[in-house]
Formats: structure tokens, sequence, C-alpha cells
């Protein structure tokens, strides 16, 4: 069976016919998706725009106000941990120290660092009250060796309790304590 012109000018032309039915539901749909994002842009647009710029403005200040705080928490417990560190390093010499000397520590307490003026060097004073029990010629060298291995400290007072021959206590001394660090500039 052999087509004719005419059948092959149908077939072309019903091919081109479906080329531009599919090219024309193309672009509708191109046309309402570009529609449908201009309007979601607009609405967009007109949110951003009631956006007040004063609402930005205190909540970044609000947010520079927690960062200050939050820098300032830092602070304080960098220094913590600092004091903590050097009175765990100081605890052990003064335990080391008891213990070459024959005395016994019965207590170890300290407050928070301080800040001092030495000579107008400023330093941070790490005050410590050390309670020792022993025999006072004991605690005589105790807070002799004191003074010689703290070169940055001094022994404020040394207060010996000696109880009576007829008690049970022993010799007790109560000794104030300072250590100076110096920090840097």
């Amino acid at each position: 069976m052999k087509l004719g012109k005419k059948s092959y000018f149908i077939a072309i032309l019903g091919i081109v016919a479906s080329i531009f039915a599919g090219l024309w539901v193309m672009r509708s749909q191109q046309l309402q998706e570009q529609e449908r994002l201009g309007e979601e842009l607009s609405i967009a647009a007109m949110r951003l725009n009631n956006v007040k710029s004063d609402e930005l403005s205190s909540r970044q200040g609000e947010l520079e106000m927690q960062i200050s705080q939050t820098l300032s928490q830092l602070d304080t417990t960098k220094a913590m941990l600092s004091q903590s560190a050097e009175s765990i390093t100081v605890s052990g010499t003064i335990f080391n120290i008891a213990e070459s000397t024959g005395v016994e520590i019965a207590g170890i307490s300290s407050s928070r660092l301080n800040d001092a003026d030495l000579e107008g060097i400023a330093f941070l004073l790490l005050p410590l009250t050390v309670t020792v029990e022993g025999d006072v010629p004991d605690i005589i060298s105790f807070v002799a060796r004191l003074n010689h291995e703290f070169t940055t400290g001094i022994v404020k007072s040394v207060k010996i309790s000696i109880p009576e021959a007829t008690s049970e206590e022993k010799t007790s001394a109560d000794i104030l304590l300072g250590i100076y660090s110096y920090q840097g500039e």
C-alpha cells in the first residue's frame, strides 16, 4: 500500500500539530508556575516589610548583653579554676612539709584569691589557714620550712595552743599564710 503526497502532508501536519500542542501545554504550565512564584514573592516581600528594624536592633542589643554576661561568667570561672589548681599545688607542698617535719595536718582552708598590691606591684594573694598538731619543736620546724619553701609566701601569724600536761589533747597551731602570685600585665 502506497501512501500519496496528501497522506504524507497530513501525517506531517499531525506531527507538527502535536508538537505545538505539547509546547503550548508546557508554556501554560510555566506561566502558572511563574504566577504562583510571583504571588509567593509578593507575600514574602510584604512579610519582610512588616519586620521592624527596631525589633531587630533591640534583639541585637539583647544578644550582645548575653554575650557580655557569658564572657564575664567565663572570666569568673577561669579565675576560680586557676585558684583551685594553685590551691591544690600549695596544699600538696604543705602536706609534704608536714610529713618531713613530723606534724599532722588537722585542716587547711582557703578563701578566694584576692588582688594585692606589694610595693606598687599588683599580685594575686592566696590566703591560707593551716592547722597542725605535733610537738612544739616540730611545729616550729614546720613554720620555718613554710617560710623557706614558699619563696613568694609569708607566714603572717602563728598561734600555738599547748594543752595542760594532764590533758590528752595534742599541741596544735593555727598558721595564717599568704601566697603571692604575679599574674603579669
